[in-house]
Parts: C-alpha cells; structure tokens; sequence
C-alpha cells in the first residue's frame, strides 16, 4: 500500500523566504558603496607653545604628520570632565601603541594646573605622556587657541568649578586639518570617533 509523503503546508514557503533573504544579503553586500570622506572643517593653526606633564615644550610642529584628538579641561572640573577624560581613555587604550596617533588635552584653569598638578593627573589615568599630552600656558593663548579649535574656552564664576567649555573632541589629520567633532561624553560618539581615526590611518 502505497503512502503519499506531503511536504507540509508552509515548508516549500519559509524555505523559499530564507533563500531571498540570504540572496538579498549576498547582493547587498556585494552592491555596498566605499565609505563617505570625512569632511574638511577648517586647517587649524596654532602659534603659540604650551608645556606638558613631563615639563616638555609641546607646539603645533609636534603633531606634524600626526593624527591627533584635542579638547580643553581642567583638573579641578566636578562637571563634564571626569566623563569626557573616561572616554578619551578609551581612544587612548585603542591607539597608545600607534605613534601615528596623538591626543592634546589642554587645561583652562592653568593657574591651578601646574606642571606638578597635570603629571599627578596624568599619572592617576595612567598614560604616557608621550601619547597623551596635558598642557598649561598662558590662559590666554589657550582661550585663543579654544577658538581656532570652534570650541569655547572661557571663566564664568557662576559656573560650577568657575570656567565654562566645550565637551568636544576635535579630530585633526594629519595635514592639520579639523574632520569632526565628536562629543566628550556620549560613548556612542566616541565609537564614531575611534572608527573616524581608523579609516584616516587609512586615507590617502
């Protein structure tokens, strides 16, 4: 006695589905399009020398050909400046062993943050200083400098800590020119930013 074997109703359907869809990938994948340049924002130039944690000078020429994040801080910041230093660490653990890649954070309150209070800051994160340059100068020349970067720089005594700035990161190439700008405090910005620097190691 002969049975008839009937592919259950439905079966011949999902299968059918699976295959457009693993066929709709295939193509997708194979039809997507080479990643947008970043954009070119401004050529940032910087006259003036600053002095790092390790008491060294530390001057535009220092980045040259360098792929570099700069931001303004101060170590006395109960605000935004313990996020935004957290997530600099990151890129700083991402790129510490690439010496096409610098970060430059400069402190807004350099009347308080000696040589001798950013080496003690530096140390508490753990970085390099080589890697990771914290810089003091003249408060001026660093407000000033805030300004070529777009970003504020500025004393306010009504604002917590007394100074008010920007929790922006800048990201320079490594012709001197600003390609984005990224937010300090927000980790999803900073993905961006570390996926940003990757793909200028690798522009032309």
């Amino acid at each position: 006695m002969s049975q008839n074997h009937r592919t259950p109703s439905g079966v011949f359907t999902i299968t059918s589905h699976l295959s457009f869809l693993i066929l709709l990938f295939v193509v997708q994948g194979c039809n997507q399009s080479p990643r947008e340049p970043l954009p070119i924002l401004a050529t940032i130039e910087v006259p003036y020398t600053f002095t790092d944690q390790d008491n060294r000078p530390v001057a535009q020429k220092l980045f040259a050909e360098k792929i570099y994040v700069a931001d303004f801080f101060f170590t006395s910041c109960p605000t935004i400046c313990p996020i935004m230093k957290s997530q600099m660490l990151r890129v700083y653990e991402k790129y510490k062993d690439d010496q096409r890649v610098v970060l430059l954070s400069h402190s807004i309150d350099p009347e308080h943050d000696t040589v001798e209070v950013l080496r003690d800051y530096g140390a508490r994160l753990g970085i390099e200083a080589d890697r990771w340059h914290l810089v003091t100068g003249n408060k001026e020349e660093i407000y000033h400098t805030a300004k070529r970067y777009g970003l504020a720089a500025m004393e306010d005594k009504n604002a917590p800590g007394g100074f008010i700035h920007s929790g922006s990161f800048t990201l320079v190439d490594r012709q001197g020119r600003i390609r984005g700008y990224y937010r300090g405090t927000e980790a999803e910005a900073v993905n961006r930013l570390i996926d940003d620097i990757a793909w200028l190691l690798n522009e032309d």
